[in-house]
């Protein structure tokens, strides 16, 4: 099954930005015509590709030696920067979208790419991510079709992916097989927000096997004995939430992250990402500042693709927010 868009010759006047390691080895491409059912795209960056012999033994080099979560994040510390992490959903609205908006977003600089694996009962979403899963899933999103469309695209990419997916979906293909499925298709961790920390050991053994990070959520209401539990336990990153409730971008960040990201501190040397209810440049600044490694950023940027007219029209959007992001982040 292919997703690979083809490119037309053209190139566009302004070139995305190709400063972030190894990313002059592809540009971005955006989708700016249909031909009998077949999205033609047009690539945003003036790079000559390789051959494609050449093209494809570097991808899986690429693969091979792709970052994990821990070396992306330790890399960006080392730099003294803050981590982008975009948030979009697999499908919304079709896979062939997504494959672009993966290839767009780590041109654009992301530094891990989180992927929601769409669910039909997202219970840690807001309206944003339910919706979009729901059209995914409409659109024939199965696993094996995401995982299909991974495997394609991960080695093209200098950042690690990270799949964001409830537990039945896991459950239902197989813990073991779906550990499997993952590795095989180059993605680097999991984040399942359902799973209780209580029953992850029973998942460790599968996860490690295959080579997968399992990062921990921690919130604002969680015990300080337990939050000590879950930032040992978490691999890649210590994803903080920052606020109690679903997903879905707030007119503010929640002041109290600032304090939650000196008690994390206190405890732990890993590296700490923020999310839920971030959507602007002030708040990725704002909790920059207050000391995060990272910023995650979901409903925000899944409206850009999903509430698109046309999926030309959802990756022009994806490209101009993301960037704004971005450029915010120090």
């Amino acid at each position: 099954m292919a997703f690979a868009l083809k490119a037309s010759p053209s190139t566009s006047s302004t070139a995305t930005s190709l400063s972030h390691p190894m990313r002059q080895r592809h540009a971005a491409a955006v989708p700016v015509a249909t031909r009998r059912g077949r999205l033609v795209v047009r690539a945003v960056a003036a790079v000559t590709p390789p051959a494609p012999a050449a093209r494809r033994a570097s991808q899986s080099a690429a693969g091979e030696r792709g970052l994990s979560v821990a070396e992306a994040m330790s890399r960006v510390r080392a730099n003294g920067k803050t981590a982008f992490i975009p948030y979009i959903t697999a499908g919304d609205p079709d896979l062939a979208t997504t494959a672009e908006a993966l290839r767009l977003l780590d041109s654009l600089g992301a530094d891990v790419i989180e992927l929601g694996m769409p669910f039909s009962d997202p219970s840690f979403d807001g309206p944003v991510i339910q919706a979009s899963a729901a059209r995914a899933l409409a659109a024939g999103a199965t696993t094996d079709a995401v995982m299909s469309m991974l495997k394609e695209v991960t080695p093209e990419l200098s950042c690690p992916v990270v799949i964001f997916s409830y537990f039945n979906p896991i459950v239902r293909r197989g813990t073991g097989n779906f550990a499997a499925a993952a590795k095989e298709a180059g993605v680097k961790g999991l984040i399942i927000p359902d799973l209780p920390y209580d029953e992850i050991h029973g998942f460790r053994k599968e996860t490690a096997e295959n080579k997968l990070e399992l990062i921990l959520l921690t919130t604002p209401a969680t015990p300080l004995e337990r939050m000590k539990e879950i930032t040992k336990a978490s691999e890649g990153f210590v994803y903080l939430v920052s606020v109690v409730g679903v997903t879905g971008a707030r007119a503010t960040v929640n002041p109290r992250v600032k304090d939650l990201l000196q008690e994390i501190r206190q405890v732990t040397d890993k590296a700490v990402a923020v999310g839920f209810g971030i959507s602007t440049p002030e708040h990725v600044s704002q909790i920059a500042g207050w000391g995060a490694d990272g910023v995650i950023i979901g409903s925000a940027m899944v409206k850009q693709l999903g509430e698109a007219n046309s999926p030309k029209e959802g990756l022009n959007r994806l490209e101009v927010y993301a960037r704004s992001l971005k450029n915010a982040l120090p």
